[in-house]
């Protein structure tokens, strides 16, 4: 915000609460309100409600398709932390994280995992998701070691411990291929579906640079490789 605007908000702030303290002094007395205790917000009159659509979309994607499948444990690793602990209102889930969360809820387990060296045993997981996280493997932002080959270990690691007839949500940003050091990688559609070529793509989800439409269902590489930082929703299963 330009700092002209911020004075104007704050002026604006100011104005309220003068109107607003005898107000409430007189009616909610219970409620004091005090300028040594303010906690002004200055951003929020925006005319709608602003959100991630990266992290609504995905996150909504992946809590259906568990929904749908119904496992009987859920396991997540490094997802976002509002997915782990939603979802495990209606299936027990264990979230791991290479920082890992002191979160405690029922139905929900937390603990570490670094994501190239997975604690798993081979094909031991029914329902597994890794969400808007591998493309960060190997770039130190979260204090793990650098590693260009690092998202492709985390992919290999997820795909070595997924059992038959499970399911496996990935999410990535995609668009042309290229690092933003040392923010994330941005992938082809394609580079996903051949790093686990051991499963089968069952169906994958695109929430493109224009978000209006919301998920787009299915779409061609072509359409995903025209979009500068597109979410891409990945649902794979092993045979």
């Amino acid at each position: 915000m330009k700092p002209i605007s911020k004075i104007r908000n704050y002026l604006r702030y100011l104005k309220q609460y003068r109107s607003f303290a005898p107000q409430n002094a007189s009616l909610r007395p219970e409620l004091p309100v005090s300028l040594d205790d303010r906690w002004p917000r200055l951003n929020d009159d925006t005319g709608h409600l602003p959100f991630d659509a990266h992290y609504v979309y995905h996150t909504a994607w992946a809590a259906r398709v568990v929904a749908e499948t119904r496992p009987a444990k859920h396991i997540d690793i490094s997802s976002y932390t509002y997915f782990a602990t939603l979802t495990s209102a209606f299936v027990p889930v264990e979230f791991y994280d290479y920082r890992p969360a002191s979160i405690r809820l029922e139905q929900l387990h937390c603990g570490a995992a670094d994501l190239c060296r997975l604690q798993f045993a081979d094909q031991s997981l029914e329902s597994l998701s890794c969400m808007h996280t591998i493309e960060h493997i190997g770039l130190g932002r979260y204090g793990d070691p650098l590693d260009p080959a690092g998202d492709c270990k985390a992919l290999a690691e997820l795909q070595r411990v997924l059992a038959p007839a499970g399911n496996l949500m990935i999410v990535v940003p995609v668009g042309r291929p290229r690092i933003q050091f040392n923010a994330h990688r941005i992938y082809d559609p394609q580079m996903i579906e051949q790093a686990l070529d051991q499963l089968q793509l069952h169906r994958w989800a695109l929430l493109p640079d224009n978000t209006d439409d919301g998920l787009v269902e299915n779409p061609s590489r072509e359409f995903g490789l025209e979009q500068r930082y597109g979410c891409g929703c990945f649902w794979f299963r092993r045979g």
